[in-house]
């Protein structure tokens, strides 16, 4: 089942129906919000699997993603993870940090959750000189996970499947993360792909509660990465169990899978700059790509082997606040 949010007006949008080929929509009868949805799943999917594959067979209007708010426009929660190993490594290089004793804990930060970025709106920062970094990633709406649940039962609470871009500030990043309290300036508000998608979308390429598929990264038309997202080093019911363990998760939570990458990053590339200049301070001694300027745009898109789309295409340009 393939769900979105078309922009009506209201914080939350309307939700619909998208066609398995992404070419026609239609209004959901059986919620009005994908928040709705959410928070009464059980007794309302069946209704919008009848309405999806009635869509599939036939009528609804034409879809247009420039028409798409995110899927989940706002959310109660956004939880990310930073789950691929090679990217964390990375970024300690970068930033000078020491190893991250985690104790076997996946690592996870409470962000921006009040607004989810359009997944065709321009995206406002304050400034070039703040280092505007894009970062592709997969992620999960859940519905209501009681506190404690295990790895196995908190798989059958992940609905949905997402693709985000958490944009990331990097020369803040630095500053606040010595003070060890968390973000604020160095993480704004994230984007998300037009369409949500169930787990059985993916077929045999969600497996181990991963997505087992490349993460299509371009910057200004060129080709940036082609991370698969199968490495995360726990999987999204692991990160659900994690965030669980001390308090109930609210129906509608997003968490994230953090930057996709791969170990062979200089065969497939990557899926933010910050690692692009990690990369070069090892081969070359330091970081040759700067950070986007306004007017810059990214591309993200991840599709199933034979071309189907899936979440369609994260396509965004940052420009001056």
């Amino acid at each position: 089942m393939k769900l979105a949010t078309l922009k009506d007006g209201t914080p939350d949008g309307r939700l619909h129906l998208v066609s398995r080929d992404h070419s026609r929509c239609a209004p959901a009868k059986a919620a009005p919000t994908l928040q709705t949805a959410l928070e009464q799943w059980e007794s309302v999917e069946p209704s919008l699997r009848a309405e999806y594959e009635s869509l599939n067979a036939r009528g609804g209007e034409a879809f247009d993603p420039a028409r798409a708010a995110a899927p989940l426009p706002r959310a109660w929660q956004w939880l990310d993870g930073s789950a691929y190993d090679s990217h964390g490594q990375l970024m300690q290089k970068v930033f000078k940090l020491p190893p991250v004793d985690t104790a076997g804990r996946p690592l996870m930060y409470q962000g921006v959750s009040d607004r989810f970025y359009a997944p065709t709106a321009d995206v406002k920062f304050p400034s070039e000189e703040d280092g505007i970094d894009f970062e592709g990633e997969f992620g999960i709406i859940i519905d209501a996970v009681p506190m404690g649940t295990d790895a196995a039962e908190a798989r059958k609470h992940i609905r949905l499947v997402v693709q985000i871009n958490d944009w990331s500030l990097r020369k803040l990043a630095p500053l606040e993360m010595k003070t060890g309290f968390g973000w604020i300036h160095a993480k704004p508000a994230s984007s998300m792909a037009p369409v949500a998608v169930t787990p059985d979308e993916l077929g045999s390429y969600w497996r181990d509660a991963r997505v087992d598929l490349p993460l299509q990264v371009e910057w200004n038309g060129k080709r940036f990465g082609s991370a698969n997202g199968y490495a995360m080093s726990v999987g999204f019911d692991e990160l659900v169990a994690h965030a669980a363990y001390s308090r109930d998760l609210v129906a509608g939570t997003v968490i994230g899978s953090g930057t996709v990458s791969n170990e062979n990053y200089r065969e497939v590339g990557s899926s933010c700059i910050a690692e692009r200049r990690g990369i070069e301070l090892i081969d070359m001694g330091e970081p040759k790509t700067g950070f986007m300027k306004f007017g810059d745009r990214v591309r993200m898109e991840a599709m199933l082997p034979e071309g189907t789309p899936l979440f369609g295409a994260i396509d965004q340009k940052a420009v001056r606040g």
